[in-house]
């Protein structure tokens, strides 16, 4: 029985489509669904050493407007009946994943194949992939 799951998004395309999969699990039995989004500390230590700006206030902006693309998000979950935990975390992606993984003892993680950073995860795994390797639950990888 699926209870809870994990929706670890970084608002992409296919993070979007991952979404779609959520809402469906409700007829599967999914009673609560934990919305993660963790933004990266090595963008964030990147932007403390390359600006002059006040860091405490990007991060606070940042975090801002994480939360306007979480918000329709966990409304809609809602209002198909679902209780909704929201996560916003700071770290490695694919670290914080397993770590909210172990501490919401969730059924399933539903994931997006590909994130915003193509190149990259063509060269070097792409957080789905090291997920999908490392996670202790099922995880559910939606393609493009």
């Amino acid at each position: 029985m699926l209870g809870k799951i994990l929706y670890p998004t970084d608002f992409s395309d296919v993070a979007v489509k991952a979404f779609q999969f959520v809402k469906q699990l409700r007829e599967c039995g999914v009673e609560e669904v934990v919305i993660l989004h963790v933004i990266d500390k090595r963008s964030i230590d990147a932007l403390a050493i390359y600006t002059d700006r006040d860091f405490l206030r990007i991060e606070q902006e940042w975090e801002s407007e994480v939360m306007k693309q979480i918000m329709p998000m966990e409304e809609e979950l809602k209002g198909l009946g679902f209780k909704v935990k929201v996560r916003i975390e700071r770290d490695v992606p694919f670290t914080d994943i397993l770590k909210v993984e172990e501490e919401e003892n969730v059924s399933v993680i539903v994931i997006g194949s590909h994130g915003k950073s193509n190149v990259k995860e063509m060269l070097l795994g792409s957080v789905s992939e090291k997920v999908v390797r490392k996670a202790r639950k099922p995880v559910l990888v939606v393609k493009r």
